[in-house]
């Protein structure tokens, strides 16, 4: 029994040892092969091409971008299902994709799943699914050590780098807690996969830094990728991760593939004009035609951009230079400001005036952006994210195209989706990946994000965070299908739901994770001939018991006041002690301190609900007097929410029902910061900001203004869901349009 203990103990530290340095470490154990590296992509200076036996053909990129979000998980979460992956994969095809990108190396899950799939289609003699992937660089790495030469930079992206060759090779074991999925990957999948793009949207903080620091630094010579004598300390850096990466690959699997380097327009290779040089503070460029392929390197590069139309706004202050300080217009001249100098190429030598100009004569700096980049580089470009949100909220306007940063219905992001390729394909790129498959609960946005409760956002769906919402399928709230529709059929409303009725008057509420639902009923309304107020108790701390501009009296303080007040005229008003704008972003707006003359506790004051908007870079220039804008986001829009209705209007906030108004308001609109657990913004001017109080009761009333006295609120009753949340897959009306796009049906 000794012996075999022993034996046993010995055979037990061996296999340990064999999983440690074989699929934890990456010793290879004389797995490096012999012969020369094969690779089935290739480029050369307009196109990507596939071999797959019968000789290279070009390869457009018809791709989709596959977050790592799920309601009620972070993305770190990686809680994404084998069978979701194939279900998934199934509906990008049948869309007519050809090819999916993800950014970081995921749970195994997706990778068994993606093996099991492109298995199961060519078996059957169809087409797989192609990958492309990245290698992440996380945003603590890139603002902990902004230079890139560090340690925890450079050598981590290069080992983040060899253990996705590992990973999609079907050769590695990763635990928990790296940052990256887990599991054991023991698919190979490398026979569908592209290339990789290597890197994240560069800080150009990061880039200018690591410039400067070695501005007489040597260039990277490597035996696949170099740099060349005019490259810069960062472009010599990604020379560097990236002739590792594919000499790791070369040495053990004898392949290779596509490389590219991620990059966008913050550190694009373009010179501008110097009044937008200083406005814009642009500071930063990468130019991967600085990094020179190696004859040993028989794939090839690709140029890698994320492109959105309503940024950058550089191309708008071209055309008219002397509107810098405010919205751009059009006057139909190019008057073109002296071009800054430096390393980088000067925009004006790769655009005439001419191609500012779409094929029908419109104004279309999106395209023109596409024209820039293509002329540029003597490699392929691809557009690896493009789109646009259907989230209630916005933050940025697109002046030409009016492809906006939210506040798009689905069948408008549809539109916008195909607007956007048909650029893409005009300027002779090599193809494009729309961003993105899923819409992400847990995302945030710059112009929300103060008002919510950040290490929550995963658990409700805030429809006034636009960045949640590029998706192609939408999570709506449900295990099958909402609690309630707002199309006007009010047959899902229940005597249970009733909060008052007063025979001719009535007022009904329910909520789910995306919206509290109201009901409205008004004898004599007659689909809004007369208007109707609901007066609205949020938060204990504040609010006014009359509303000065209607008239209106309460029979307790109220925070908000909706009016209904026919089609185009109907809006939610805050009071404005309660108005987060005003609190969060009055020096912005009007150039002083929100806090030196606070409005009363019950200022008897209701104003406009808005959003700030960036034009410009306001977040940047600090001349916010200058370049503030807002929207009013508490406008409300008619029509039918229903998703099964053939005039369906995901923007759609209320619809008229005989004497009856249905709507939908989304939490934030009421200043929720964390529904889940029924959290609301307390007095910002005790608290110098956005603090938050739990409640359990909201307060509503119904009235039409007339007859004077005090219109009497009732106590509907809150009860958060923590993070049990409820959703269904939709695949939204963009799907159908890119479907058609794709696959010629249209």
């Amino acid at each position: 029994m000794k012996k075999f203990m022993i034996v046993f103990s010995v055979l037990l530290l061996a296999l340990l040892g064999y999983d440690l340095l074989r699929f934890r470490l990456g010793v290879s154990f004389g797995l490096f092969q012999e012969g020369e590296p094969t690779a089935f992509m290739t480029t050369d200076a307009e196109a990507i091409y596939m071999d797959r036996g019968a000789g290279p053909e070009p390869f457009t990129v018809r791709g989709v971008n596959l977050g790592v979000g799920i309601p009620g998980k972070w993305a770190t979460d990686y809680a994404i299902d084998k069978e979701t992956y194939l279900r998934w994969f199934s509906q990008m095809q049948e869309m007519g994709a050809n090819t999916v990108r993800v950014y970081i190396t995921l749970q195994d899950d997706f990778y068994n799943a993606f093996y099991e799939y492109n298995t199961a289609r060519e078996a059957a003699g169809e087409e797989p699914l192609w990958l492309l992937h990245g290698v992440w660089v996380n945003d603590y790495v890139q603002n902990s050590h902004r230079d890139a030469y560090h340690r925890d930079f450079l050598e981590a992206f290069v080992r983040d780098g060899r253990t996705m060759v590992d990973v999609i090779h079907g050769n590695k074991r990763i635990s928990l807690g790296r940052g990256t999925g887990s599991g054991f990957y023991r698919r190979d999948v490398s026979r569908w996969v592209l290339g990789y793009i290597l890197g994240v949207e560069w800080e150009d903080v990061t880039v200018t830094y690591t410039d400067h620091k070695y501005p007489r630094l040597e260039p990277y010579r490597g035996t696949y990728l170099s740099a060349s004598d005019d490259a810069t300390a960062f472009e010599a850096m990604l020379a560097q991760a990236g002739d590792r990466i594919i000499a790791y690959e070369t040495r053990r699997y004898k392949q290779q593939r596509l490389v590219a380097f991620s990059n966008w327009p913050t550190t694009d290779p373009f010179l501008y004009p110097e009044d937008i040089t200083t406005f814009f503070m642009k500071c930063a460029q990468v130019d991967v035609e600085h990094i020179v392929t190696e004859p040993a390197f028989v794939s090839g590069q690709f140029a890698s951009y994320h492109v959105y139309p309503y940024y950058p706004d550089y191309l708008n202050y071209i055309l008219h230079p002397a509107e810098l300080d405010r919205s751009p217009v059009w006057d139909g001249k190019a008057v073109l400001s002296r071009v800054e100098t430096g390393p980088g190429t000067p925009i004006s030598a790769v655009l005439e005036q001419d191609d500012y100009y779409g094929p029908e004569g419109g104004v279309n700096t999106y395209l023109a952006y596409l024209r820039a980049l293509r002329r540029h580089h003597t490699m392929p470009v691809v557009i690896s994210e493009f789109g646009v949100s259907t989230g209630r909220g916005m933050a940025q306007r697109d002046q030409n195209t009016r492809r906006n940063q939210g506040h798009m219905s689905e069948q408008e992001q549809g539109q916008a989706l195909e607007e956007c390729w048909e650029d893409i394909m005009t300027a002779g790129c090599a193809g494009g990946c729309v961003f993105t498959w899923q819409d992400e609960w847990f995302k945030r946005t710059w112009n929300t994000m103060h008002a919510v409760d950040l290490q929550r956002t995963p658990y409700w769906s805030d429809y006034q965070t636009n960045e949640q919402y590029f998706g192609l399928l939408s999570f709506d709230p449900g295990r099958e299908e909402s609690v309630c529709y707002v199309d006007g059929d009010l047959s899902e409303w229940t005597e249970e739901d009733k909060l008052l009725d007063e025979g001719g008057r009535a007022l009904s509420m329910k909520y789910d994770e995306r919206f509290i639902y109201l009901l409205l009923y008004e004898e004599g309304f007659s689909q809004g001939e007369k208007r109707l107020y609901v007066p609205i108790d949020v938060t204990p701390n504040s609010g006014s018991t009359w509303c000065e501009s209607s008239g209106i009296a309460f029979d307790r303080p109220a925070d908000f006041l909706l009016c209904i007040d026919g089609r185009e005229n109907s809006r939610l008003l805050v009071q404005e002690r309660y108005e987060v704008l005003r609190a969060m972003f009055y020096h912005e707006t009007h150039d002083r301190d929100a806090y030196l003359d606070p409005p009363d506790a019950d200022s008897p004051v209701f104003r406009d609900i808005r959003l700030m908007l960036q034009t410009a870079t306001p977040l940047l220039t600090g001349n916010w007097q200058a370049s503030a804008e807002t929207y009013e986001t508490g406008l409300l829009t008619y029509g039918n929410a229903n998703p099964r209705a053939a005039d369906f209007n995901s923007l759609a906030d209320f619809i008229f029902a005989g004497d009856s108004v249905e709507l939908k308001l989304p939490w934030q609109l009421l200043n929720f910061a964390d529904p889940s657990r029924m959290a609301v913004h307390d007095d910002y001017y005790v608290h110098y900001g956005v603090e938050t109080i739990s409640i359990d009761a909201i307060w509503l009333g119904l009235t039409d203004g007339a007859g004077g006295g005090r219109t009497a609120l009732a106590e509907a009753p809150l009860k958060g869901w923590g993070n049990r949340v409820s959703y269904h897959e939709r695949r939204k009306a963009a799907y159908y349009a890119l479907q058609q796009l794709w696959t010629g049906t249209r």
